[in-house]
């Protein structure tokens, strides 16, 4: 009997996990897929932009089943600063500790430990490459302050850590970027450098991806997901740096029901990692 009773628990609990999944896969026509499908197509790119929440716990889960599903790979991350590589090559190499790393770089994420140090176990485990892509904040703080000019002042060291300087590319059409002077989202002191204090990480990011992108391996990069939503930001760069590249977007977003994407979110990315608005939050 006490067999029985432990068997319909259980299924019963299986019943209401299908009921109420943890998400839902979206094509960029609002079409739901499997993921062994959006998994074929993966397996097929150049680069693979993940763009997630970052306190999204099945974000970042989904992230490790891509990695565990890929044969090769080689990972991105915006969480660490170019000028941080030599520390993350430290600790993927089991030399430095998380506290090490901490004080050796910008400091971890507040979420280190539950959503990015289990990534970058997996990658250590398969011996991939991971590259630390964004801007130092300091760059990023001086465009805020001066605009992309300032950036050609700095010594060469300086200027190796960033995209080519003569001149970055910019276009202030994109909607993301129009978005940042509309009024609520800019800064009153920031002006028309706002957005381009953004430009600077997509920019920034996409050329690292580019000259780190092997034929072959697929380049899976984790970045928030308005740094490649709607096909900007780091899209965009990449397409100025290496048209020849095959760009696959994946986008995270949240809704009360996650059984149909809302009309309004189909065409953010290539796919939708659709997961729901009561999901717990990691920070």
């Amino acid at each position: 009997m006490l067999r029985l009773t432990f068997f319909l628990l259980f299924f019963s609990t299986i019943l209401v996990a299908q009921d109420n999944p943890a998400y839902q896969l979206y094509n960029q026509k609002g079409r739901s897929v499997k993921f062994g499908k959006m998994m074929r197509e993966l397996r097929d790119a150049d680069v693979i932009l993940f763009g997630e929440y970052h306190d999204n716990p099945i974000a970042h889960w989904m992230e490790l089943e891509i990695l565990d599903h890929l044969d090769r790979y080689t990972l991105g991350m915006e969480m660490f600063e170019t000028d941080e590589q030599e520390a993350l090559d430290a600790f993927q190499a089991n030399e430095v500790t998380v506290g090490e790393l901490d004080s050796l770089t910008g400091g971890v994420w507040p979420n280190f430990h539950t959503d990015y140090l289990p990534i970058l176990q997996a990658a250590r485990a398969d011996s991939a490459k991971v590259i630390a892509t964004n801007t130092p904040r300091r760059f990023a703080r001086m465009v805020f302050q001066r605009g992309f000019v300032v950036l050609r002042s700095l010594p060469a060291e300086d200027q190796a850590l960033l995209p080519p300087l003569a001149p970055v590319p910019y276009d202030p059409e994109l909607p993301g970027y129009k978005a940042m002077l509309v009024e609520g989202h800019g800064s009153p002191h920031g002006g028309e450098n706002f957005p381009k204090a953004q430009a600077i990480k997509d920019a920034t990011m996409a050329w690292y991806i580019a000259k780190n992108a092997t034929e072959g391996v697929p380049f899976v990069h984790l970045n928030g997901s308005y740094h490649s939503d709607n096909f900007e930001g780091i899209s965009w760069y990449l397409r100025q740096y290496k048209p020849q590249l095959k760009v696959v977007t994946i986008t995270t977003l949240q809704q009360p029901d996650i059984d149909e994407l809302q009309p309004a979110s189909e065409g953010v990315a290539n796919y939708t990692l659709l997961v729901p608005a009561n999901m717990i939050s990691t920070y």
